[in-house]
């Protein structure tokens, strides 16, 4: 019994080692091809810092909305019964499918200056064409999935009773949210929002049709290998690899060791 138990893991390992490979060869090549001096002029470079504050400005500022709006709404599907609950699931989840320069055509119909809010929002001064707001708009729709199923997932994990103990003992619906619920959730909820700040800091198709300027990362590079070439392009991409990895060794540095002492 043990030789067909250690031919199937290895033949399992094999095949998941080779997915590993093709996950981690381009990024290793990527990494490795920029020589240090690249590197350093990336980050003596004006434009490729201007790029990364705006970026992960935009991406923070568009994680804060949905920290608002979203958590809530995450809260609602993880508690509520009503009717229409798997629609509403579905919408949270369709921006995951839409291909992003779709929603970038779909959110330039609605926040452009011709667009069915953006007509009027720029009489009130507020404009998402080529502007702060745009890139703000993009993120937010292509990442607030993470943010929102992973909120949902983590007050599901919360034992309703809690909830109710608190309730008896005086706590408002809102007392018992605060200090029962959101406590007890919120590594779950960080965890969405670092990962949907992540998103949105490599997010490319929806921000290019609805803000090409000014420029994020991504933007820039695709600027750059259409300008300049590979060359060009390789060391501001090796920065953005290397700060999305510094952003899961962190999260996992936060997330695990809850874990390992719940298992």
């Amino acid at each position: 019994m043990k030789y067909p138990s250690l031919f199937f893991n290895l033949g399992f390992s094999v095949l998941g080692g080779l997915l590993l490979l093709f996950i981690v060869l381009p990024l290793v090549s990527t990494l490795l091809g920029a020589t240090p001096e690249q590197y350093l002029s990336a980050l003596a470079d004006p434009e490729v810092l201007r790029s990364l504050g705006l970026t992960f400005g935009a991406a923070a500022t568009a994680t804060g909305l949905a920290l608002v709006t979203g958590v809530p709404l995450a809260y609602i599907l993880a508690r509520r019964r009503f009717c229409g609950k798997r629609l509403v699931e579905a919408l949270v989840n369709l921006p995951v499918i839409i291909p992003h320069t779709a929603a970038g055509v779909a959110l330039l119909l609605v926040f452009g200056r011709r667009g069915m809010l953006g007509q009027w929002l720029t009489t009130a001064g507020l404009t998402f064409t080529d502007s702060f707001g745009g890139i703000v708009v993009g993120m937010l729709f292509v990442s607030l999935p993470f943010l929102v199923n992973m909120s949902r997932e983590s007050f599901a994990l919360v034992d309703e009773e809690l909830e109710r103990v608190a309730q008896i003992d005086g706590a408002t619906a809102w007392g018992a949210f605060w200090l029962v619920s959101l406590p007890l959730a919120w590594r779950g909820i960080f965890g969405g929002a670092v990962m949907m700040w992540a998103r949105g800091i490599s997010e490319f198709g929806a921000v290019v049709i609805l803000a090409y300027h000014p420029k994020i990362v991504p933007v820039l590079v695709y600027e750059r290998f259409n300008g300049f070439g590979l060359e060009a392009a390789q060391p501001v991409s090796a920065l953005l690899i290397v700060i999305a990895i510094a952003v899961f060794i962190f999260l996992r540095l936060v997330l695990l060791p809850e874990s390992r002492k719940s298992s």
